[in-house]
């Protein structure tokens, strides 16, 4: 059997975390007297933490703070995310995702996460899958967010496959851009009307068969 490398993305892909950044950002936005809804928080996917930080200051009125107190709120917006995610489990792992992960190792194919979170490897650990990913490449390893491909090129490198040879799981529209770019196959997880660059689509991994896998394995 050929191989292939088999790249995921973390968050919204393998766990649902987008609901801790949101009530730890909500949080921060609460002591500037700032109203932030699940609507806002729409405005903060695939964005880094400095400029998340910008778009919720802009949603207030007049809101003026200094450098110094922007980093404070950057703190302590991540020391409550990591608050969040330390009481996670494998109850948390997104339906469907354990299948594929077993089928991949059992056929042998290198799996590696691909993750702009600098967080990835204790939320690995949190809910007992580390031991699954033969690397990881998250946040602390690259410079360029997505769109930008870095992160699933060093992915590919570290599996030691061509970009040709490579998949990616996404719920992004940047992370699929950023597939595509790269000379991936880009796999959709979510809204097909959202991710419509994806080459691939699917609601959730539970629509996944075993059949496709070893069609993108043989291709």
């Amino acid at each position: 059997m050929k191989t292939k490398a088999f790249i995921f993305d973390l968050d919204g892909v393998i766990v649902d975390t987008a609901k801790y950044h949101f009530l730890a950002w909500q949080k921060v936005a609460n002591s500037l007297g700032i109203n932030f809804t699940h609507e806002d928080n729409e405005l903060l996917k695939g964005v880094s933490r400095v400029r998340s930080l910008e778009i919720i200051l802009g949603l207030g009125e007049n809101v003026e703070i200094t450098e110094e107190k922007k980093n404070e709120l950057l703190i302590k917006k991540n020391e409550d995310y990591l608050v969040y995610i330390d009481k996670m489990d494998d109850s948390e792992i997104l339906p469907g995702v354990m299948k594929v992960l077993d089928f991949l190792k059992a056929n042998n194919q290198p799996i590696i996460l691909g993750s702009a979170s600098k967080n990835a490897r204790p939320i690995l650990e949190k809910v007992n899958i580390l031991h699954y990913f033969d690397d990881i490449v998250d946040g602390n390893d690259v410079t360029n967010a997505k769109p930008d491909p870095e992160v699933f090129l060093v992915g590919a490198k570290k599996a030691n496959q061509s970009a040709e040879n490579s998949i990616v799981f996404e719920d992004s529209v940047a992370g699929i851009e950023a597939a595509n770019i790269a000379g991936m196959t880009s796999i959709g997880i979510g809204e097909a009307s959202v991710l419509n660059e994806a080459k691939y689509n699917f609601n959730n991994f539970t629509e996944i068969t075993e059949d496709f896998l070893n069609e993108l394995i043989n291709k």
